[in-house]
């Protein structure tokens, strides 16, 4: 799969590493732990993904004991679940930690899946998300410089910078705690959020999520 889709190919092979899962619920449970971090992950996108990652091997389908629900004569859902080969994939593409890795996308969902990582990559990819904050950091301020001389041009820049040197704090305490083998401050389980520039502020990703018809979330397509 190309590396843009890394990102879905780990949330739903990570997921699918704790339970097998039908597409419905798999899709609700990526809103859970990457959705506040970025757009909400579509039946369109996520089907096609599960389509590939089972042509590789990496996942396949349960096969149903009944096609069809006596109790609600509706079709069975299909359950995927996670093969030796996609055990294999999600351990390789967790212990990735080059540039890509560091990027908003990337960089959220590998931080989700930190429990599974071990300490070397996880600081190797702590430190090199500090290098690209520091790098928005001085984009920002040259920005700043030559900006018109505008109240709310200023309050933006102000409230981007504030929330990066947020991040930049919370990463240098992430990464001394690793260092030290103390590990983050919160529960593994529900991991601190990175903060995120105002949109607009051209920095990264938002924390605002889109809004799909009703249609799309009260019914699983076929697969």
């Amino acid at each position: 799969m190309a590396r843009g889709s890394d990102a879905l190919t780990i949330a739903v092979l990570g997921l699918l590493d704790d339970c097998p899962l039908h597409g419905y619920e798999l899709r609700k449970r990526i809103d859970l732990v990457i959705g506040p971090l970025r757009r909400r992950i579509s039946f369109g996108s996520l089907y096609p993904a599960l389509r590939s990652m089972e042509a590789q091997h990496w996942i396949t389908q349960s096969t149903p004991t009944s096609a069809v629900s006596p109790l609600t004569g509706r079709r069975s859902r299909v359950v995927y679940q996670l093969t030796d080969a996609g055990r294999e994939q999600l351990r390789s593409l967790l212990a990735s930690s080059g540039p890509a890795t560091w990027e908003d996308e990337q960089f959220d969902v590998h931080f989700a899946f930190f429990g599974s990582t071990d300490a070397t990559t996880r600081i190797r990819i702590l430190e090199g998300r500090r290098t690209r904050v520091v790098e928005r950091l001085e984009r920002v301020g040259a920005a700043r410089a030559s900006a018109r001389a505008d109240s709310w041009s200023a309050e933006l820049h102000r409230h981007t910078t504030e929330s990066l040197e947020r991040e930049l704090l919370w990463l240098d305490e992430l990464v001394e705690r690793e260092r030290s083998g103390r590990g983050p401050a919160s529960s593994p389980s529900t991991p601190p959020l990175p903060q995120r520039p105002a949109a607009g502020s051209g920095q990264g990703s938002t924390t605002s999520t889109t809004s799909e018809p009703s249609g799309q979330l009260s019914s699983e397509p076929s697969s």
